[in-house]
């Protein structure tokens, strides 16, 4: 009952404060955030073990629901949940149930009586996560692994781990958002998260067609132009254009697209001289950025991936170890 009297973004926080679903960045405090930062900064040892597992998740269930393809973000949730040695499923909906016209809620039932422990899901539509958090047994976590247009928060957790990693505090960096912003679930997660960590300064770029309307309410500055944009920026984060929005005339072509907004050496020139670059991926080279970016040595696309593993592990282990009940309450 307590779930569904809560507001979204508190639905994930228990009465006690503690981190019971993961589904937004939304609303969650710093503190958490950098707790959850750290504790992924212990797990990336592990990948470099020989035996890549500690048994913190020994003898849970995660189930890995997905209602929308994503062979990445799954794949890393999958290692993520292994190396805490839990045991994994893999439901790709989207070729299954849905297609017999079987109800999200009715899914849910059928994994509840398989008895997963978490559940992580991906779906179309927004708020999918926060539908199923409120419905399911009051023990099992659910992670919302992207919805929609809404929200990717692992995304954003793995991206802040990256940045922290090669920047150190985010007080004194300027970060650029380069893309379709209005669709973008990542772009969302990544404004909250840089707000709630205290970045100097949020600016989106993009076309006008790809900015919401009243973005600034995010705290952050839009620009069209791209070379305006990347003045002074020392974080550069390109997203991936979904290529429907060139058929739903939101952009003219891809040759204009990149023209004004792909992502090139002498545009990276224009930023900090120390400037770095991310991506979530999967990336449209030669259309959002050059190869010779994509793979140069300002990249930390590639760490990125690395490192998402980490942070998935780190909010699992928050959500289910068994210290995830004390660490609240150490000073």
């Amino acid at each position: 009952e307590i779930a569904m009297s809560l507001t979204p973004h508190h639905l994930q926080l228990n009465q006690q404060g503690q981190l019971r679903h993961f589904l937004t960045i939304e609303g969650l405090s710093r503190e958490l955030l950098t707790e959850l930062l750290d504790t992924a900064d212990s797990f990336l040892e592990v990948g470099e073990r020989a035996v890549k597992k500690v048994p913190l998740l020994r003898g849970k269930t995660v189930c890995n629901v997905f209602f929308e393809n994503s062979t990445r973000t799954r794949t890393t949730f999958e290692l993520a949940a292994k190396r805490l040695s839990a045991d994994v499923l893999n439901l790709n909906i989207s070729t299954s149930s849905t297609s017999k016209g079987e109800t999200l809620f009715d899914t849910l039932q059928n994994l509840e009586a398989m008895a997963a422990d978490m559940f992580v899901v991906r779906h179309g539509d927004s708020g999918a996560a926060h539908f199923i958090a409120e419905r399911v047994c009051p023990d099992v976590a659910v992670i919302n692994a992207g919805d929609g247009n809404h929200a990717h928060p692992t995304q954003a957790m793995l991206d802040m781990f990256t940045i922290r990693q090669h920047k150190g505090a985010f007080e004194q960096l300027r970060f650029a958002i380069v893309g379709d912003i209005l669709h973008s679930r990542v772009a969302r997660s990544q404004i909250h998260a840089l707000n709630i960590l205290g970045a100097r300064e949020i600016r989106v770029i993009g076309p006008k067609t790809l900015l919401p309307t009243e973005i600034e309410r995010l705290g952050v500055t839009a620009f069209t132009n791209m070379d305006e944009g990347l003045r002074d920026i020392d974080v550069i984060m390109m997203l991936r254009l979904q290529l429907e929005r060139m058929e739903g005339q939101l952009i003219p072509s891809s040759q204009e697209y990149f023209r004004l907004y792909g992502l090139t050496s002498e545009r990276v020139a224009r930023a900090a001289p120390d400037a770095v670059v991310m991506h979530p991926g999967p990336m449209n080279r030669g259309l959002e950025i050059t190869s010779s970016v994509a793979d140069g040595e300002r990249s930390l696309i590639l760490p990125q991936v690395t490192n998402g593993i980490a942070v998935r592990m780190s909010i699992m282990a928050k959500l289910m170890g068994p210290q995830s009940q004390n660490l609240e309450s150490e000073p």
